[in-house]
């Protein structure tokens, strides 16, 4: 005779176990609404609609990316600077003439560029506007 080891899954406290059924019905429009703000939240549409009802407060927050050609333009200026940095950089590394001012001046450069492209890439994605933008 086989013995069976298998075991159930541990039963819930009570006090934690959802016990109550509320019966909801949307309008497809709705449910479309309810559903695509829970996946924006990150939460299936049943947590998402409790966690509403007891007024726990859900963000949802939008990437709005930025289509505008000047800021494209300015990111591609600034990689090129960064690309001809770089190989004036490279020539010093191999036995160009070298100035300690120079290094630290590319250095500063490389530092600068580094920070404005960061704050190019953040300004791109918290754009608030109307200028050909769409969700990213």
């Amino acid at each position: 005779m086989q013995e069976d080891h298998t075991m159930a899954r541990p039963k819930k406290d009570e006090s934690i176990r959802r016990t109550n059924n509320v019966m909801v019905r949307f309008t497809d429009v709705e449910y479309a609404l309810v559903s695509c703000s829970a996946e924006q939240a990150g939460y299936p549409v049943a947590v998402y609609v409790r966690k509403q009802a007891i007024t726990e407060k859900l963000h949802v927050h939008y990437n709005i990316v930025a289509d505008i050609a000047e800021l494209r333009d300015f990111a591609r200026q600034l990689s090129h600077i960064g690309n001809n940095l770089n190989q004036i950089a490279a020539f010093f590394n191999s036995g160009g003439i070298q100035s300690r001012a120079m290094l630290e001046e590319i250095n500063r450069c490389m530092t600068d560029l580094r920070a404005m492209r960061k704050e190019i890439a953040g300004l791109a994605g918290d754009y608030r506007g109307n200028l050909k933008t769409r969700r990213g």
